[in-house]
């Protein structure tokens, strides 16, 4: 008799956990090494929020079980800040409130697919999405894009891809990890064929406050209102407000949808901690000052990376537009002698270079995109330039 499910024995492991397990651990035994794999803000939590979280700890109310749903002074702030940042007027109603972005990433896909259903799902794709929609029963249908159109798929590839089994497309920007944003033009385009089929969409929006230069985020059910009645959001507050270990996400659509979704987290996980909760209303309600500072740094080392990294032969690499990552195409680096090994994919680069240049990234492989390697600028500046001058001169 097998000791785990089928279901449980099939999941891939977190590549970008894993890349940075690994550096963690090489760290650990006294290495110095870059790690460009986490995908979380290096800044702290800003403090009006922790203030928030330490005043809840202290009120007895916050000690017991609340609505597994979420709190409904909470699902009232989130609704608020959508209309404030992405104009998408919505009712508390048609909140759920998730441990973390990730859960609530999961319980779209539970919500929505049946066994068999078809979501249509662009790549190079964060390595969760696949897996989530594995577990709910659903079958991924990968459509590859490239550095040569920006990384963005088109109502031509989607018509391609589209069969009467497809339920759901899933639409990300800014993207992970790619950092490309689409334009609202090409948002309303995407959102109008999925109208005029009768697909769903499930849109990440996690990344909505970081966009650089003349990029514009674009809520998609925001400019294409006929959309609301089959669209799921899902959002958190871990890159917004550097709070990837509060473990607060939410997910947005409607009424009925969401009061199925909270039903199925009130027999999974019931209700998200009350601190944490606590700890969002001050961040979703409060000022954008401290995401401003952010994004400022993360707009400056941004530029900063993608300079380096087309500075390395063999390196080509589109200027990041959102998110924090650049996404380098490697295929020039593969094949070449590098003390005695060679790379013959992007794979076995990643390991080659934390082995030989103690700094790790995460290979094209985990995003479905080989060929390509997940850079995160969500560090110092130093060791920012630190980490790709170490590659450039293992290569030179």
């Amino acid at each position: 008799m097998k000791r785990t499910s089928e279901r449980l024995a099939a999941i891939a492991p977190s590549a970008t956990l894993a890349v940075d397990s690994k550096a963690k651990a090489l760290k650990a035994a006294g290495e110095n090494v870059v790690g460009f794999g986490a995908g979380e803000p290096d800044f702290p939590t800003p403090a009006h929020i922790v203030d928030a979280a330490a005043d809840a700890c202290r009120d007895p109310k916050n000690h017991r079980y609340s609505p597994a749903g979420g709190l409904p002074e909470l699902k009232e702030a989130i609704a608020a800040k959508t209309l404030r940042d992405s104009g998408y007027e919505v009712e508390a109603t048609q909140v759920l409130v998730t441990n973390g972005g990730k859960h609530a990433v999961y319980t779209a896909f539970a919500a929505l697919c049946d066994p068999g259903d078809e979501v249509i799902v662009p790549a190079p794709y964060w390595t969760t999405y696949p897996e989530s929609i594995t577990l709910a029963g659903g079958v991924p249908v990968v459509v590859d894009t490239g550095d040569e159109t920006g990384f963005k798929v088109t109502i031509d590839q989607l018509e391609a891809a589209r069969t009467e089994r497809t339920k759901v497309l899933l639409f990300v920007s800014p993207d992970n990890p790619s950092g490309a944003v689409y334009t609202p033009a090409e948002v309303r385009a995407i959102g109008e064929w999925a109208v005029e089929h009768g697909v769903w969409v499930i849109t990440d929006e996690i990344y909505e406050h970081l966009v650089y230069g003349n990029h514009e985020f674009a809520s998609m059910p925001t400019v294409v209102p006929d959309l609301a009645e089959q669209c799921l959001v899902v959002n958190g507050v871990a890159k917004t407000y550097a709070m990837t270990g509060w473990r607060v996400g939410w997910m947005i659509g409607p009424s009925d949808v969401v009061k199925a979704s909270a039903n199925f987290q009130s027999h999974a996980t019931s209700n998200v901690c009350n601190v944490a909760q606590r700890a969002t209303i001050a961040a979703v309600s409060g000022p954008l000052d401290d995401v401003e500072m952010m994004r400022s740094a993360f707009t400056r080392r941004g530029a900063t990376m993608h300079r380096m990294l087309n500075d390395i032969e063999g390196v080509t690499c589109l200027e990041p537009q959102g998110a924090f990552y650049c996404f380098p195409n490697v295929t020039g680096l593969l094949g070449r002698d590098v003390g005695g090994r060679t790379a013959s994919t992007t794979l076995e680069l990643a390991d080659l270079v934390l082995e030989q240049a103690k700094v790790a990234f995460v290979p094209g492989e985990a995003f479905g995109a080989p060929g390509y390697a997940r850079f995160s600028f969500a560090l110092g500046d130093d060791d920012l330039e630190e980490g790709v001058r170490r590659i450039a001169e293992l290569f030179s």
